[in-house]
């Protein structure tokens, strides 16, 4: 049976899907997770959907709808995450595809995401997956 991606909402949702983003973003607090996560929920329509294996959570996605003059309106991935012991199972590429519909539904232009320089699984995972680097981004901590 394919697994089917759902809607990540509810507070006991929210505590079983923050181990799994904090695989991702290790110095990531609980208190900065719940509070990003509403910010970005209320301002920005943040949506963020998981995976379940035997009704245990085993990939996130958080993404968003966006709108500027380099891609027109786009969704962008925030965060794409499966557990360590889950990897190489499917369950990314099946977020990927649910992504893809999204983007489709909510008639966006295309997809994007940024990953880290050096997460090289990464960039091998998105390149199969068809998706081209484009661009570098640029930060600064303040």
């Amino acid at each position: 049976m394919r697994e089917s991606v759902h809607p990540l909402e509810s507070p006991s949702d929210l505590m079983r899907a923050y181990p799994i983003l904090k695989e991702l973003r290790t110095s990531l607090s609980w208190d900065d997770f719940v509070y990003h996560y509403e910010q970005a929920k209320e301002r920005d329509h943040y949506c963020l959907v998981g995976i379940e294996n035997g009704g245990e959570l085993v990939a996130i996605m958080g993404y968003r709808v966006l709108h500027d003059f380099a891609h027109g309106k786009h969704l962008y991935i925030d965060d794409l995450v499966t557990t360590a012991k889950s990897r190489s199972s499917g369950m990314g590429t099946i977020l990927l595809e649910f992504a893809e519909q999204e983007a489709k539904r909510m008639q966006c232009k295309g997809l994007r995401l940024c990953t880290g320089i050096e997460n090289e699984g990464g960039k091998r995972f998105y390149e199969r997956h068809r998706w081209q680097a484009r661009s570098i981004a640029y930060k600064k901590t303040i």
